[in-house]
């Protein structure tokens, strides 16, 4: 029976996707052998040393202590795609409310006084502060071509824009997914000086910390727009309302409200919004879980941000599967081990990523405990469990 703790309410249509004679699912519960969590903070939280994963109902992974269960031999897997259709939404509906003015029209309207035909006059007299302009022949920028990214620049095209993208590690699979109209950005730099609005769809790490800062915002075309729904951080916010302030950008959309944001006349904060639909969370919870029970049960990894991607299909028989550090002679000193206790490999597979080996070996027997227990003493390995055993 594997233990389940969740941190945060979980989907029911992820949670309905673990049997329930086979695994115990709690919010508080002891020993438990994985974590389920969408926001719950867990830097600070003690991890107890019976997890052997932990899934993140989401994308961004920032509160998980993912150095700390890498060096403990522990995968993170999140849910990368599974909200893409809802950011693409709300990144268009974004786009749309700086083109007409929507924050500011709406905050001008609920402020009117007086009666109904007061109103209308000064609705009148009023509406011309707020014409906008349409979105066909503009051009959308797009720092970040993951599944978010693609969704985004495509409905882009089909709204009639043009867009320029800028992602020096796309993948093969999302080049193939992106319109084929879609222009390639050199740089940064070369992407915001082109670009009426520009969408971030990055992680936050030391790297891409304040992405779009002043001298970026300097580049950009009068009247430009940035959008952020990734991470709070990826733009200088004191940057972007400078610059709303001077009149050289034009508005500022975003999922992450502050004091400074969040009464700007040109600034429209949304309360971290991006993944908010029910049909998301479902989304994320169900490939979460299958990625987690996978890797329990199988030994195989989906989709994991410190572990690489390995699938071995499963047969009827016994599987070992050893975490250890990605050195040298690791597979030959476990085979040297299963040969002496007269285990015969009858299949393997190992992966690496960076510092972390997974290595995933089939066998025609059920290892004695003390077999796992010799593997796991070898220096350098950090995990070993022993599947259908």
């Amino acid at each position: 029976m594997y233990k389940i703790q969740t941190l945060n309410n979980i989907s029911v249509a992820g949670l309905d996707r673990l049997p329930r004679d086979q695994y115990e699912v709690a919010s508080e519960i002891a020993h438990p052998d994985a974590i389920l969590v969408r926001s719950a903070k867990m830097h600070d939280m003690e991890i107890p040393d019976t997890v052997k994963a932990i899934g993140r109902a989401g994308a961004g992974v920032n509160n998980i202590p993912v150095e700390r269960m890498t060096e403990a031999g522990v995968p993170v897997f999140n849910a990368p795609g599974a909200n893409a259709n809802a950011v693409k939404e709300l990144v268009l509906a974004s786009m749309l409310m700086a083109a007409r003015n929507i924050g500011p029209a709406w905050r001008f309207a609920q402020g009117l006084e007086g009666s109904d035909a007061e109103i209308g006059k000064a609705v009148e007299a009023g509406k011309k502060q707020f014409v906008g302009f349409e979105l066909p022949g503009r051009t959308l920028g797009v720092i970040g071509l993951g599944a978010i990214g693609v969704k985004v620049a495509n409905a882009a095209r089909a709204l009639g824009m043009n867009v320029i993208g800028y992602d020096p590690t796309i993948t093969v699979k999302a080049a193939w997914q992106l319109d084929a109209g879609v222009q390639q950005a050199v740089s940064p730099d070369d992407l915001v000086a082109r670009c009426d609005f520009i969408s971030l769809h990055i992680p936050l790490t030391e790297a891409t910390r304040n992405k779009i800062n002043a001298e970026r915002i300097a580049l950009m075309p009068k009247g430009a727009v940035i959008l952020n729904f990734a991470r709070n951080g990826l733009v200088d916010d004191e940057a972007a309302v400078k610059a709303l302030d001077e009149g050289h950008l034009y508005a500022y959309v975003c999922d992450f409200p502050s004091n400074l944001l969040k009464e700007h006349p040109r600034v429209i904060a949304l309360p971290h919004l991006g993944a908010s639909t029910r049909e998301a969370e479902e989304n994320c919870a169900v490939m979460v879980v299958d990625e987690v029970r996978d890797w329990l049960e199988n030994g195989n990894v989906r989709n994991s941000v410190n572990f690489p991607e390995i699938h071995l299909p499963r047969g009827e028989g016994y599987r070992l599967a050893v975490v250890n550090a990605n050195v040298p002679n690791m597979l030959g000193q476990v085979s040297s081990l299963l040969a002496d206790a007269g285990l015969n490999i009858t299949d393997m597979l190992n992966k690496s990523r960076d510092e972390i080996a997974v290595t995933l070996i089939d066998v025609d027997k059920a290892p004695e405990p003390p077999v796992a227990e010799a593997v796991a003493s070898i220096e350098g390995v950090l995990s070993v469990r022993c599947l259908g055993c």
